[in-house]
């Protein structure tokens, strides 16, 4: 049985990290207000153009542009993006990604190399311990996100898709829904998606355009910027999520921390009150000796 100054430290150590959680607790939810906030903004612009540059390249010769190129079978080896975060107490957050990575692997990429493109911390450390093939990775761009990060890793995954050493290039990441949810998404980034069959009919009528200047010296402004804005909205998405699976993991930290103060604290006036009963029966018993 543990004595009371063993009881007490463990209160006060429990006391102690539960401060840490409500501090902890409390940044994460400041800082998700501000990353939700990006995350909306940004959202209608990159979804509309992804929909209706998806919708047009459905209408032209894949030879238009070399982010429309499918290559053929046997060039090059898939390039996966995988997004993490650079810090844990997030719950499952980074093993999540990092397990919907490893199926990608197993189940898309069966008996093929792959090429990562790591991002975050998590999964650069978890990676690299197991020898993967790591063509590029960007640690601590969390702290400051901006645009230009975006371009940096969507400017890699495009030379290395057009020189012919990625076959395909994929996205890993969690999706902010709400502060309870993300959602795990694993979407491809290059070569261009085409839409068919009803989504292609949704995008608009199929008509033929009438480009000025070329459909060439339009598609190379376009589609790299296209590529840029996908990615950084992935980064958006992955940075809020990441704030919301903080603050739900530090509140339920904070509440079991709650519940153990509580357990202890019982269990504490038990012994307490078992020695004193024990004191006090000496007394008697000693007393009755007489």
């Amino acid at each position: 049985m543990p004595s009371l100054i063993d009881l007490r430290r463990r209160i006060r150590a429990v006391k102690s990290t539960q401060q840490i959680t409500k501090a902890m607790k409390m940044i994460a939810a400041s800082r998700l207000k501000r990353a939700q906030d990006r995350v909306v903004a940004a959202r209608p612009f990159a979804q509309r153009m992804l929909k209706v540059l998806n919708g047009l390249v459905s209408r032209v010769d894949q030879d238009a542009h070399p982010l429309l190129r499918i290559p053929e079978q046997g060039q090059g080896r898939p390039l996966l993006i995988v997004v993490t975060a650079d810090r844990g107490l997030c719950g499952s957050f980074n093993s999540n990604v990092i397990k919907a990575a490893g199926q990608f692997i197993l189940n898309d990429a069966p008996g093929r190399d792959i090429a990562l493109g790591l991002i975050g911390r998590k999964g650069r450390d978890f990676f690299r311990r197991r020898g993967f093939d790591i063509r590029y990775e960007s640690v601590g761009i969390f702290q400051k996100l901006t645009f230009g990060e975006a371009v940096d890793i969507a400017d890699a995954a495009i030379e290395e898709f057009t020189s012919g050493r990625a076959s395909s290039v994929h996205l890993v990441y969690n999706e902010f829904k709400s502060v309870m949810t993300q959602r795990l998404v694993v979407e491809r980034l290059l070569p261009i998606p085409r839409l068919e069959g009803e989504a292609a009919t949704e995008a608009g009528p199929t008509v033929d355009y009438l480009y000025e200047p070329a459909p060439e010296e339009i598609f190379k402004d376009l589609l790299p910027r296209h590529v840029q804005i996908q990615v950084y909205r992935a980064l958006l998405e992955s940075n809020a999520a990441f704030f919301a699976a903080q603050m739900t993991a530090m509140d339920a930290a904070t509440r079991n921390s709650t519940d153990m103060i509580e357990n202890l604290t019982l269990y504490m006036n038990k012994v307490r009150q078992a020695a004193i009963t024990r004191e006090i029966i000496e007394v008697v018993s000693g007393a009755a000796a007489r």
